[in-house]
């Protein structure tokens, strides 16, 4: 038997997301992903339990640090984003979070711009200055300068998203990056709205990258998942993180220098936050996980042709004040999509309805193909009004600076007939 393509990374995108880090030789030559589903393995003699717990030794013990299912998602993952190593999460929010945790301690910064989903700002914002760690946001995230009126000397990241949610800009990822690197201190993105098939962080100088992998990598609208994933190489070591020296140091003895020097942010997260605060994804929602993403590029790419098609009709709309859509060659950030999405610019788009709040919640009294609901990403059409839903909390000037407004919808086009989204939308709108 020769078969090797789970360890190939040379292979294709669609090639890699059905077979990227499972071999079936380990597994009892299941093709499928067996769901490994106990709280605990067994930890053989008494050499070996050390090892599993000197880190000297790759295997798991208890399901809180990880899980063989789990195992296969965090390869796969890393594997269709080009990076070193990722780790597995109970949801979007659990990613995030414990990504800030693992970069700040009590007394630092975490830089962010304001078109962030606004689950991120309140973190950032009102609850994680709770406990020391303050979010300062840049006041124009189209402006290089802005972001360095903000950093300083307790600055521990940037924090940032492929695409705004839910005004849909595009920041520029390889100014932002430069300034990261030269601060030393690294990116984060998030890349929900994108996914590695439409967009590629690592190559343009992201160090870090988390997903709400309950939409596109899912697909399916049925499970509740995060995923962090690390480039690799960033120096940790360079003074501005003390937790990662005294981290480096307690391990460098068990872990090999080169996983240290290559993975220590996953390391740390996963040994540090993962296994101690309790956020891991269950077996079963790996499995869902690993079973929605065999599809993804298939799904991008429909999504992503509905999504323009719709966007091109909403922008001829008599109805419709404003369409945000960097695909439209009318949008300010058309150029930067060209650049960083040559596949095409996600399927999220928001619009401004003409008439104000009672226009638009009309629109979605009327709509009969998008459902309304706060998720995105799945393979069937959803809207939502935001500012009375995933922005609620928000204050109106705040709101508007996530391009957030009484009358604003978001859509996340799913992978129907185009010609029966676009004659909803018609229908509802007049």
């Amino acid at each position: 038997m020769s078969y090797e393509a789970y360890k190939d990374n040379s292979l294709g995108f669609t090639t890699k997301q059905l077979h990227a880090g499972y071999n079936p030789g380990e597994h009892y030559r299941s093709k499928a992903v067996p769901i490994y589903h106990t709280a605990a393995f067994e930890l053989g003699d008494y050499d070996r339990c050390v090892r599993l717990f000197d880190y000297s030794e790759e295997g798991h013990s208890y399901v809180r640090f990880s899980n063989p299912t789990n195992d296969v998602l965090e390869k796969r993952i890393a594997s269709l984003e080009g990076g070193r190593a990722a780790l597995a999460m109970a949801s979007g929010m659990a990613a995030i979070s414990n990504t800030f945790l693992n970069l700040a301690n009590a007394g630092d910064e975490i830089v962010a711009v304001q078109t962030l989903y606004g689950g991120s700002t309140t973190l950032l914002s009102s609850i994680l200055p709770d406990y020391g760690i303050v979010g300062r946001f840049v006041e124009d995230a189209d402006d290089i300068e802005a972001y360095k009126r903000v950093i300083n000397e307790k600055t521990k990241a940037i924090y940032i998203e492929c695409l705004g949610n839910p005004g849909m800009n595009i920041v520029d990822v390889e100014a932002i990056a430069e300034l990261a690197h030269a601060h030393g201190i690294p990116l984060v993105i998030d890349n929900t709205f994108a996914t590695p098939y439409l967009f590629r962080p690592f190559e343009h100088g992201v160090d870090i990258v988390c997903y709400s992998a309950t939409k596109y990598l899912a697909g399916h609208g049925t499970v509740i998942a995060g995923l962090v994933v690390e480039k690799g190489g960033f120096d940790w070591l360079n003074g501005k993180f003390p937790q990662f020296e005294k981290f480096y140091k307690e391990f460098e003895d068990s872990i090999d220098k080169e996983t240290l020097d290559q993975e220590m942010f996953t390391k740390r997260l996963r040994i540090r936050f993962l296994t101690e605060m309790g956020p891991h994804m269950s077996p079963q929602t790996a499995f869902y996980m690993l079973q929605g993403m065999e599809t993804l590029s298939l799904r991008m790419d429909r999504h992503v042709y509905n999504a323009q098609k719709i966007a091109e009709f909403l922008d001829q709309h008599p109805n419709v004040e404003y369409v945000n859509y960097p695909g439209l060659p009318g949008s300010r950030y058309y150029e930067l999509g060209k650049k960083y999405f040559p596949k095409g610019t996600g399927a999220i788009l928001s619009i401004n309805v003409k008439g104000g709040e009672k226009a638009a919640l009309k629109v979605l009294e009327k709509v009969r193909i998008f459902d309304y609901m706060v998720n995105v990403g799945d393979a069937k059409s959803l809207i939502v009004h935001p500012a009375s839903s995933t922005h609620f909390y928000q204050s109106k000037e705040e709101r508007a600076k996530a391009g957030v407004y009484d009358n604003t919808l978001r859509l996340s086009v799913g992978i129907e007939d185009v010609e029966d989204l676009i004659a909803d939308l018609a229908q509802a709108l007049e």
